[in-house]
Order: C-alpha cells, then sequence, then structure tokens
C-alpha cells in the first residue's frame, strides 16, 4: 500500500499536571452534601412524624378531659347550682394531662400539656349562673415537646427543635336542642348511643319531687343539680331501683295476661319499671351471659338497634320496640344473669362507685378484668345507658305482644348491685333529652355515651 502524499502531524494533548487529584476533592465535596442532605430529611422527618405524635396526643388528651366532664355530669347542672363545675375540671385537667403523657412524642413525654376550657360565651368552670359552659363544655388541649433530637441543624448551633399541637373536644348534651333556632327553622340534634342495653323505663322519675326526667317538649332536663352523698332532689347522683314490669316467670310480660302499661310508672320510691326492648345482634358477649338476644345485648353490646331518640314512634321506618315476649325477672332470669356477667360479677368482686364527695369516684373490683382490684379508675363496665319512653298518653296498644314506643332521652346509671330478687340497683351519672318531636330522618350525633364527646374546631 502506498503511503499517503501529505501527512499531518501528530498531535500531542497538552499535559495537566495541575489537575490531579480534582476528582477526590468533588467525590469528597459531593459525599459532604449528600450527607448534609439527608441530615437535613432526617431532621424534617423527624419533625413531622414529633407533630403528628403530638397532634395524637392532644386528640386524646382533650377527648379524656371532654369524657370526663360527661361522666361527672355537669351537663346535667347547667347552671352550676352546686358549685361542683371547678371539681370536675380539675379531675380533667389531671386525665387529660395524664393520658397527653402516655403518649410520647420524639421518644418522650411532652415537656408541657395545658389544659384550657371554654364555651360560647366566654363562660368557664369558674362560672356561675345560666351560662353556656354547663350545656357544651369544651376541653382544649395543648401539647408541647420543648426539645427533638437534631443532626444536620447542629451545623448552625441548633441542638434541639420544639413542637407542638392543639386539639379542642366538645361535650355534646343534647338536653333542649329542639328550641335551638337556625335560619327561622327548629333544629334538633338529637343523639344515638351505642350499645344501648333493652331496659326501657317510663319518662317519669320516682324519687320526690316526682316528675318527668326529661321535658317531652324540648328535651330539656328536669331536676337539674348534682346530689352528693344521696343528699338532695337532683336527678344526677339519686339513686334507682330497676325491676321488671312483669309478672312472676313464666307468665308473660306484661298485657293481657300481665299488668297494664300505664302501670309502667315506679312506685313506692326509688323504684323505676322497665319493660325489655326488642334487641338486635350484639358483640364483645362473655360465656356467661349469651343465653338469649336480649342476655346479650345486656352482657355485651348491642350495635345494630338503632335507638332513635326524639323521633315518634308513629313517624319511624323501623321504631323501637317493647317486647312482653321475654319476661327477665327474677333472682334467675335474664336480667340478673346477664347483669351480673356485665359487671364481672361472675369473676369476683364488681367495681363499686362513691357518691360520698364530688367528683364521684369508681373503684375497681377483684373481678375487673384489667387486673387493678383496689384501683380508682376512669372506665368501667358497670357504666350503662338505658332509654327513656313516652308513654303518655297511655296506654299503648300492643299487636303480637309488641308496641311500638317513642324516646325522648337516655338516663346514663351505674350499676351498684343486682340484689336477692333479681333487680337491678343504679346511681345516675348524667341524663340527656331529646323531646318527641325530632322529625323521622333527622341526621343524629353518634357515640358510646347519652352525652358523646367529640373533636371540634372551637368557634
Amino acid at each position: 500500500m502506498r503511503p499517503p502524499l501529505i501527512r499531518r502531524p501528530r498531535r500531542i494533548p497538552p499535559q495537566r499536571s495541575g489537575e490531579r487529584g480534582v476528582t477526590i476533592a468533588l467525590v469528597a465535596l459531593a459525599i459532604v452534601s449528600i450527607i448534609a442532605m439527608a441530615g437535613l430529611t432526617i431532621d424534617i422527618g423527624t419533625l413531622y412524624q414529633a407533630s403528628a405524635e403530638a397532634q395524637r396526643a392532644a386528640d386524646a388528651a382533650a377527648l379524656a378531659g371532654a369524657r370526663t366532664l360527661s361522666l361527672d355530669g355537669i351537663t346535667g347542672d347547667p347552671a352550676n347550682s352546686g358549685g361542683y363545675w371547678a371539681a370536675a375540671c380539675a379531675e380533667a385537667t389531671l386525665n387529660a394531662q395524664a393520658v397527653a403523657s402516655k403518649n410520647l412524642v420524639g421518644g418522650a413525654a411532652p415537656s408541657t400539656v395545658n389544659v384550657n376550657y371554654l364555651s360560647s360565651d366566654a363562660s368557664t368552670c369558674a362560672s356561675a349562673g345560666a351560662v353556656a359552659f354547663g350545656v357544651n363544655p369544651m376541653v382544649q388541649v395543648k401539647v408541647t415537646q420543648a426539645s427533638l433530637p437534631t443532626y444536620f441543624s447542629r451545623i448552625w448551633g441548633r441542638s434541639g427543635s420544639s413542637v407542638s399541637a392543639t386539639a379542642t373536644a366538645e361535650v355534646f348534651n343534647p338536653s333542649g336542642s329542639e328550641a335551638f333556632v337556625a335560619g327561622g327553622t327548629l333544629v334538633p340534634v338529637p343523639v344515638q348511643p351505642r350499645c344501648v342495653k333493652p331496659w326501657l323505663v317510663p319518662n317519669s322519675n320516682p324519687n320526690p319531687p316526682v316528675g318527668p326526667f326529661v321535658s317531652t317538649a324540648d328535651g330539656s332536663i328536669q331536676k337539674q343539680g348534682i346530689d352528693v352523698g344521696g343528699v338532695g332532689t337532683s336527678v344526677i347522683g339519686e339513686t334507682l331501683t330497676l325491676v321488671a314490669d312483669c309478672n312472676v316467670q313464666p307468665a308473660p310480660c306484661g298485657p293481657p295476661a300481665g299488668p297494664p302499661l300505664n302501670a309502667f310508672v315506679g312506685t313506692p320510691p326509688n323504684t323505676l319499671q322497665y319493660l325489655p326492648g326488642v334487641p338486635g345482634t350484639s358483640v364483645g358477649v362473655p360465656s356467661c351471659g349469651n343465653a338469649t338476644a336480649y342476655q346479650q345485648a345486656i352482657a355485651g353490646c348491642d350495635q345494630t338497634t338503632a335507638y332513635q331518640c326524639g323521633v315518634l314512634a308513629s313517624a319511624a321506618a323501623t321504631p323501637n320496640q317493647i317486647d312482653l315476649t321475654e319476661n327477665p325477672s327474677g333472682a334467675t332470669g335474664d336480667t340478673a344473669v346477664a347483669t351480673q356477667c356485665l359487671i364481672n360479677e361472675t369473676a369476683g368482686t364488681h367495681d363499686t362507685l362513691s357518691v360520698a364527695a364530688y367528683p364521684y369516684t369508681i373503684t375497681a373490683g377483684s373481678g375487673n378484668p384489667l387486673n387493678v382490684s383496689g384501683q380508682l379508675i376512669t372506665s368501667s363496665n358497670s357504666i350503662l345507658t338505658v332509654p327513656i319512653v313516652d308513654i303518655t298518653p297511655p296506654p299503648l296498644f300492643f299487636v303480637a305482644s309488641k308496641a311500638n314506643v317513642t324516646i325522648v332521652g337516655f338516663l346514663q346509671v351505674f350499676v351498684n348491685f343486682v340484689d336477692a330478687v333479681g333487680d337491678v340497683n343504679v346511681t345516675v351519672l348524667n341524663v340527656a333529652g331529646c323531646g318527641n318531636a325530632v322529625p323521622a330522618g333527622t341526621t343524629a350525633l353518634y357515640g358510646t355515651s347519652p352525652v358523646p364527646v367529640r373533636l371540634i374546631t372551637p368557634p
């Protein structure tokens, strides 16, 4: 092969000895930047996580404080006639702080937990008179974690960051809500608690002065106030004995073989007669109380029956009913067996309530499933809800041993014991009314209590 006629000179690249090691420096700088970005990401993630934890702690604490006010029954004394609001709020503060402290924020208990009380008219626990705080009290909790560990932020001399969260819970009292007017229209807000026990009691308080528990016109509470030590004429703190309005077993519970329904009003004093309701399907039923659907509703939780407060039986698509095919009376009757199962009396001694001072206190019995016998507790299986039925004008008429009824309120009670003849002794913790003129289909507020608690955005 002949060589090319023109030969181009070979180009020799210039020497770059001064650029040697630059790659190492760039890699080192990149590593520093990557580590810094990773540290910043960790810091931001830590703050987001801690912020979410703080919000959960605030939510739980606000609900705990509101539940305390609900159980203490201050909505049954909306004018603070007994002067007990401050004591109830002091207990609510302790419970809210205790719950918040059990919720870790950034791996540790919150550094501060501040509890405040609000209402629509700026009244608080220290207020007296007919003010809004006793109607729908609000508990506001602010949780702060002052020092969270940081990584990248330390480069700028910051050794930690802080997060905080605020939550507000309302104790919603439906009593008297039928008188609430919005836009020129009555806007009742009834409640529909879950796990209601099928003991339908009349709207007639048997203790002097005898009268209704709630007004059928607007659901307002009658005999407002709080009794301590069993002294007084208020509804909160009074003791009642629930007695089945039935003949001796195995006779039917009511008409035509038994007493007429207008004998539903309890006599003598302190005796409140009840008739069995028609329960649905229950859950969480212990084996000691599952013989019948009625027993299961008492010992467990009937979540399928909608106890429609304030809806007239004649207007309800599926009205609540009295069931006279069930006779629960007697020492070995369904009520006694299921109630003893519910309050853990079959496993030992049951929880006890003291009304000697306010706020009332609950002491765990040896049968308490939490194994805290002898300790003060804030929750108990002995706390339950029963519906209040409007029986005016009597009598009601039965078809196939059942009768439709209108529920006008609920009693929240504590079961003290089941006596030797199968009657149930209870103490009233709270009461809620809704009247009997709530339009069918009205959206109800749900909860486990007749005075439910809920998280809200404060006004």
